[in-house]
């Protein structure tokens, strides 16, 4: 049997401390009990579009179905985070393997790079619904539909398994086993290793960057479209109309990409470690919640799918055929 390097031997069984957020924690049950709430809500009004969206025929629509994966997509990705956020309150410092550490940071930078992927997919197909309506039913079949979807899951977990090959065999550096933070981000990790980490810093920022940045430029680019069409509609009405299929959508994009480039464009370098922790929290936490929040308002057919779903719920009209997808 071929021998394992050190390193390697070493990695597998070492135990890494999460810091978290050490500087609360005489106020221990009040952020818990914020951030529980907040978790509680986020998912919850996640599982509540996936369900509007599967109780009502009238959204059974290539918008919606997008809508979905992305809702899952939030679901997961504020699951993998806010476990441990949680715990960090109670606890405090808290031990972690490395195993676990690297597992939780691939799921996290796997999960946003698809919703990256997703939201451009989705910017497309309000492109072809507003630019090219005669042609949609043609160019966003089902079964386009669902390979963009798939796209986005496969692309955002296989890139991302780039960056963890990567790291897996470099060794820690001697000492380094504190983590300034209250989960497993690409830079507190990469910290962590000695030996050679320029291609490991290399790839993971270009990594990022192009599944961040070219989903954002073909969003940019889609609404561009979008804006020219609209704008060449006689009717005021009729522009509001198509601006109003647009509003949600575009409300996401700009929480999401707001709170991203806050984080990692803004010079955060010399910021106290608190307040770095405060800006993640932005997008681990609570940009997930506002994607429910924003179709529920913003939405008037999610709203109206919600409002029918309340009602079957109350009066127990609601049966398992009347939700499964057609």
């Amino acid at each position: 049997m071929r021998k394992q390097p050190s390193g390697a031997s070493e990695n597998q069984t070492t135990w890494l401390i999460l810091v978290g957020f050490g500087e609360l924690q005489r106020l221990r049950f009040l952020p818990f009990t914020l951030f529980l709430a907040v978790y509680v809500m986020t998912v919850g009004g996640n599982a509540l579009i996936l369900l509007a969206v599967a109780s009502s025929r009238t959204l059974h629509t290539p918008m919606y179905f997008l809508l979905c994966h992305f809702s899952l997509l939030e679901i997961g990705y504020t699951s993998n985070i806010v476990p441990q956020l949680l715990r960090s309150f109670l606890k405090g410092r808290e031990a972690i393997s490395l195993a676990c550490c690297l597992l939780q940071f691939y799921m996290f930078a796997s999960l946003a790079a698809a919703e990256c992927l997703l939201l451009s997919a989705m910017s497309y197909d309000r492109y072809l619904a507003i630019c090219r309506p005669l042609h949609y039913p043609a160019l966003m079949s089902t079964w386009w539909c669902g390979c963009l979807a798939a796209g986005a899951w496969f692309s955002g977990f296989s890139f991302s398994a780039l960056t963890l090959a990567l790291a897996a065999p470099l060794p820690l550096c001697p000492g380094r086993r504190e983590i300034d933070h209250y989960f497993c981000d690409f830079a507190p990790v990469v910290g962590l290793f000695c030996g050679d980490r320029g291609v490991l810093w290399g790839a993971g920022v270009s990594i990022s960057g192009f599944l961040t940045l070219a989903p954002f430029l073909l969003i940019v680019t889609s609404y561009a479209f979008i804006l020219r069409t609209v704008l060449r509609i006689p009717s005021g009405r009729g522009r509001h109309k198509a601006f109003s299929t647009c509003s949600s959508h575009l409300s996401v994009v700009g929480v999401f990409y707001g709170t991203l480039i806050v984080v990692y464009v803004a010079p955060t370098d010399h910021m106290a470690p608190l307040l770095r922790k405060a800006f993640s929290v932005l997008y681990t936490v609570f940009t997930p919640m506002a994607n429910p929040i924003i179709y529920s308002l913003k939405n008037q057919e999610v709203k109206g799918a919600l409002h029918r779903l309340w009602g079957q719920l109350t009066r127990g009209q609601l049966s398992t055929s009347s939700w499964i997808l057609a």
